[in-house]
């Protein structure tokens, strides 16, 4: 990510206070303007969720490395053009699932088939717990394989990046009915897979 971190500044360098506390409309602002303080503290908030997006969207992840530094880059280019109408995340997202298929559409042998799931990380967990999680990662990676792209990313843009149906539709183009449609069946069929691996767990 060498090229954002010409805009961002040096490895290591803490962001003011002031700048850490802004919302991300604020640093938008004022990246607009060329703060380059406000772009090193947008990078730091997001940049690790917009690389796990499209790193299962890819599944490279020397490419999706790439493409986080395109979408940041973007971010410095384009600020000033963020009109406000939806969440500064999900406008982020937007530009990065652009860029995720568009990387996609030059590659002949294109597939949506390596899917990571993050875990969160939990000290107090003893070795047998840690063990079950890290299976229970590998059957929901296993499971979501099996789903469509349509529905691997409604699913992964609902429950990991906790986002409504407004924004979905926002970020993926299509209307909210699409959007619903796609999110039942891909509930549906998630459900499914789960119980087939032993997991006793609904996508509500």
């Amino acid at each position: 990510m060498q090229n954002v971190q010409v805009l961002t500044g040096a490895v290591g360098k803490q962001p003011w206070v002031a700048t850490q506390q802004s919302t991300d409309t604020d640093l938008v602002e004022r990246i607009a303007q060329g703060d380059r303080l406000a772009m090193q503290a947008l990078f730091a908030r997001h940049n690790v969720r917009v690389y796990r997006f499209v790193l299962r969207l890819i599944g490279d992840e020397t490419t999706a490395e790439d493409l986080v530094s395109e979408v940041f880059i973007d971010v410095w280019r384009n600020a000033g053009r963020f009109e406000g109408n939806s969440q500064v995340s999900t406008w982020i997202l937007a530009i990065a699932r652009f860029k995720a298929l568009s990387s996609l559409r030059r590659r002949k042998d294109a597939a949506l088939d390596d899917v990571e799931a993050a875990a969160i990380p939990d000290n107090s967990d003893d070795p047998e717990m840690a063990i079950q999680k890290k299976d229970r990662v590998a059957i929901l990676r296993e499971c979501m394989s099996h789903l469509s792209s349509d529905h691997r990313e409604i699913i992964d843009l609902v429950y990991y990046h906790e986002k409504s149906v407004e924004e979905v539709a926002e970020i993926v183009g299509v209307p909210r009915n699409t959007v619903k449609t796609r999110m039942f069946y891909a509930r549906k069929r998630m459900s499914e897979l789960l119980a087939q691996a032993g997991i006793d767990q609904t996508y509500q």
